[in-house]
């Protein structure tokens, strides 16, 4: 998950939108802009598979949400979008004001750059993942599960950055 925060004036960059509709050079490109920018603040937040299989997916993308907001470096926001139905309940409990707004990263630029900024630290953390385990590709389907992913779990068993809570990997013993 990403927070992010633009300042009201003085950021100019143009072509933010929602990183679903952006080409993964164009997300790139805006990437670069949006975290050097002076005037962008930014926190990204991993939760990692075993926390996930612990408390589910929804429940472990309400906690990166919390923790990237906890580790904006302005430190608390005055308010909260978030893209989808829900608000973080760790954020509503600590007195941030928040607001959940559907299909947010089509609608507003903040969640748009945020968006951005976490599909990219996605992106970039998958490729990683493919150096290090080439033959899931986790470069090509970036962990989506596609039938070339599912056909590498198959094929190789499942590895150590597996959720076991993935319906391919529940088969196998853990």
């Amino acid at each position: 998950a990403a927070a992010c925060i633009l300042p009201t004036e003085g950021v100019d960059i143009e072509g933010i939108n929602d990183s679903k509709k952006l080409s993964e050079a164009k997300r790139e490109a805006l990437y670069e802009q949006l975290v050097h920018h002076p005037g962008v603040e930014f926190a990204t937040a991993v939760v990692p598979p075993a926390e996930i299989d612990r408390v589910n997916i929804l429940a472990a993308t309400m906690i990166a949400m919390e923790q990237a907001v906890a580790a904006l470096e302005g430190g608390r926001p005055d308010y909260v979008l978030v893209d989808g139905n829900y608000v973080p309940g760790g954020l509503s409990t600590a007195g941030v004001p928040c607001e959940a707004v559907v299909d947010g990263d089509a609608l507003c630029l903040t969640i748009a750059a945020a968006s951005v900024i976490a599909k990219v630290t996605r992106d970039r953390m998958m490729r990683q993942l493919d150096e290090a385990y080439p033959e899931y590709m986790f470069g090509q389907h970036k962990g989506y599960g596609t039938k070339k992913h599912i056909a590498a779990i198959r094929a190789h068993g499942p590895c150590a950055e597996h959720r076991w809570s993935f319906s391919p990997v529940k088969e196998y013993p853990p």
